[in-house]
């Protein structure tokens, strides 16, 4: 089991940038995929980007390749989320997760703990 607490969310005008944080309590936070979720009001949670468990691979939804970087430091036990060009429809309830496993990192149903979300929102 690993805590996760996020941070870094707020309200930034678009083509403007964010970097999130995902700090994780305990010892094994590099036997965890992680990866990174949104959630915008009446609408599913959707997958953002994952990072496996060194680092070595990364996943991105479509909708943010090329703007949105993940990226872990083992070391300090948190995974991070640089967002770059901002749009409004990027407006929603981050949350980071972690899994034990690379499979599907894509699918809500792979990870395990998730914390409890940073907001952020894009002014146009």
């Amino acid at each position: 089991q690993v805590q996760l607490v996020e941070s870094g969310g707020g309200l930034v005008q678009a083509g403007g940038s964010l970097r999130l944080s995902c700090a994780a309590s305990g010892r094994t936070f590099s036997r965890y995929a992680m990866g990174w979720f949104r959630q915008a009001p009446e609408k599913e949670r959707e997958f953002v980007a994952a990072v496996s468990f060194k680092g070595v691979n990364t996943y991105y939804a479509d909708s943010v390749k090329g703007r949105f970087t993940i990226s872990r430091d083992n070391a300090k036990n948190t995974v991070y989320l640089q967002m770059n060009s901002l749009k409004p429809e990027d407006t929603a309830v981050y949350y980071c997760a972690a899994a034990a496993a690379w499979r599907r990192p894509w699918l809500p149903g792979e990870y395990d703990n998730w914390g409890q979300g940073t907001q952020v929102t894009v002014s146009s």
